[in-house]
């Protein structure tokens, strides 16, 4: 799987163990940056767009997003079509989040969770499939017909 990774400043540290950790279980990660806590801070808007963008496009099968609360980044994947970002705190939630929403871009939070909390929630989010279910599906594909709903209302 291909998964696009980036942080604002809160993120840098993690974001490059959690790179690591990524490419351990065999998949390919293109680190979007920042590349050091140097940068005294980076808008998180930038470095959301770019991993969503990816995501987005079908250039990435997946996003993983760090910053502070998760909240932020998540905010602005989901202005992206075809993006389901949310701000993910524990295993119990990434593992519902691939099974009910197909959650393509995970985003955590940097001040609310460990390293090693994080590392967790990442493994179960990517082990953990989407199985397709009816019920889920259906709900998937009216999430989808109300984002072309508003990309069609706003070209007019």
């Amino acid at each position: 799987m291909k998964i696009y990774i980036g942080s604002d400043h809160h993120g840098v540290d993690v974001r490059f163990n959690l790179g690591r950790l990524m490419e351990s279980l065999g998949h390919e990660v293109v680190d979007v940056g920042p590349k050091s806590d140097q940068e005294k801070s980076t808008d998180y808007p930038d470095v959301a767009a770019e991993v969503a963008l990816a995501v987005s496009q079908g250039r990435a099968d997946r996003g993983v997003l760090i910053c502070g609360t998760g909240i932020g980044m998540s905010i602005v994947a989901n202005k992206f079509p075809g993006v389901r970002a949310a701000p993910i705190l524990d295993v119990f939630c990434a593992e519902l989040s691939r099974r009910h929403n197909d959650l393509n871009v995970l985003c955590l939070s940097a001040e609310m969770t460990t390293e090693s909390s994080m590392t967790d929630v990442v493994r179960a989010w990517l082990r953990t499939e989407f199985p397709g279910e009816l019920r889920h599906r259906r709900r998937l594909k009216r999430l989808e017909a109300i984002e072309q709903e508003q990309i069609k209302a706003n070209r007019q």
